[in-house]
């Protein structure tokens, strides 16, 4: 189907970032967040771990000299500890002297003089410089890391972590661009699909997508909406031109006899008889316009409701009243039937919308059923009392009691096989009675020829029962 012309044109999407560019800028802002506290996390673990490592070098190397006796004989030292490690001696009396000694403050010696281990870190220029001291012979001795060693080792492994969370990055990123395909794809697809289908095209092909199950429910619904609104058009197509012929044929009578009249072609009695035609037909119109109003209100929102509790028995007389008129014209007789029981039901409904319903049944009924026969209306109480209007006329088919209260079904079937109305009595006295909460049925009698139309009312008011 091509595209309707006439139909509104979407709106243009608004410049902004696309959907894949959206998923890739995520996914990386995410990888790098997760990359740079990871790092952060990951350096001070590492220094963390290096400096613990760097006291335990120190207490090892500690009690391996604190027990020796020539630490004070000269630089002694110097030849004991280990390359990397700085040393300071502390004698009881006098100026602490070795590479160390100018990390120990007079605070650190004089503790050591007491008797008491120390422990510290002294910065030099932002490096850390781990000093263990034990006290050994009225005096201590004092071990501490070289300065920048511990930045060192710590540079070392920071770069082998950022070059590590450098490659997780960029794996990410790559992950990021192939899952952001992944998805914008086929949400493009069907995003080209939904604005084919707001254009007026029809029968738009709709790939699923069986990976990402939201996805799958896009386009199964799409493919939905489609077939949906292809056989909503056709049934509207359908009605368009139903209308048209229903439209046309008192229009071209009306038009042949209003032409005669202005052309002085009809006098006398034959005027008179085109005139009745006139009336007859701008009547058919008259109704036909009608049917059409109804259908709208049924469909309109601020459809309204007048609930009340109703006597069905008084409303079948009241309709048998009110058609008796017209049946007689046409050799009809109108017979009611009810027990006593459904002459006392009472039932909660919009009387007015009820009695609507089964004139139009009774007028479709009156339109079949034969002259010298009787078309019945029957009520029966029970569970779910029910009104039925039934005809002698020929009756329906299975399929077409399965299409009976759709839209002109039947006026089509049977245009010149038997007399028809507009075509949309029925479907209005259908969606009426669905308003109503009421089901409207059709079937064919047990016996004998014609159709029965069921209305099932709602439960017997509480003062029938």
């Amino acid at each position: 189907m091509t595209p309707d012309p006439s139909a509104p044109r979407t709106r243009p999407a608004r410049a902004g970032w696309s959907l894949r560019a959206r998923i890739t800028a995520l996914v990386i802002a995410v990888a790098a967040l997760v990359a740079l506290i990871g790092g952060l996390l990951s350096v001070q673990f590492v220094r963390t771990s290096l400096e613990d490592q760097a006291r335990e070098q120190l207490h090892t190397s500690l009690a391996a000299l604190a027990d020796r006796d020539d630490l004070f004989a000269g630089d002694a030292v110097a030849d004991l500890v280990d390359a990397g490690i700085l040393w300071a001696v502390v004698p009881a009396d006098g100026a602490v002297r070795g590479p160390a000694a100018r990390y120990v403050d007079d605070a650190m010696a004089q503790a050591l003089r007491d008797g008491d281990p120390v422990s510290d870190t002294v910065r030099v220029w932002r490096a850390p410089v781990m000093l263990e001291g034990v006290p050994v012979g009225g005096g201590g001795l004092v071990l501490a890391t070289a300065e920048g060693q511990i930045n060192t080792a710590t540079r070392e492994l920071v770069w082998r972590i950022v070059a590590a969370l450098t490659i997780g990055v960029l794996v990410a990123v790559a992950a990021g661009a192939w899952f952001a395909r992944r998805v914008s794809g086929p949400l493009t697809r069907t995003a080209r699909a939904a604005d084919r289908i707001a254009r007026g095209e029809r029968g738009v092909t709709l790939l699923p997508d069986g990976t990402i199950p939201e996805l799958s429910a896009v386009t199964d619904a799409l493919t939905a909406l489609d077939r949906s609104l292809t056989a909503s058009e056709g049934r509207q197509r359908e009605f368009l031109l139903s209308i048209s012929h229903e439209l046309r044929t008192p229009l071209t009578a009306i038009r042949g006899y209003a032409e005669g009249l202005a052309d002085g072609t009809f006098h006398g009695d034959s005027a008179i008889r085109a005139g009745a035609i006139l009336q007859t037909e701008t009547a058919r119109l008259h109704r036909f316009v009608d049917d059409l109003l109804e259908l709208a209100r049924l469909e309109a929102d601020d459809f309204t409701l007048d609930i009340h509790p109703t006597a069905p028995a008084e409303l079948l007389l009241s309709t048998r009243d009110a058609w008796n008129a017209t049946a007689a014209q046409h050799d009809i007789a109108i017979e009611v039937r009810f027990d006593r029981a459904a002459a006392d039901l009472h039932i909660d409904v919009d009387a007015r919308r009820v009695r609507q319903i089964i004139d139009g049944l009774v007028e479709n009924a009156l339109r079949v059923t034969p002259a010298g026969s009787t078309l019945t209306l029957e009520l029966t109480a029970g569970a779910e009392p029910a009104i039925a209007v039934r005809d002698r006329g020929p009756g329906l088919t299975d399929v077409d009691l399965a299409h009976a209260f759709d839209r002109g079904v039947l006026a089509e079937r049977y245009r010149g096989a038997r007399p028809v109305g507009s075509g949309l009595g029925l479907s209005i006295g259908h969606r009426l009675a669905a308003r109503l909460d009421l089901r409207l049925e059709a079937e064919r009698p047990p016996s004998g020829p014609g159709t029965i139309m069921t209305i099932y009312l709602p439960r017997p008011h509480p003062a029938s029962r």
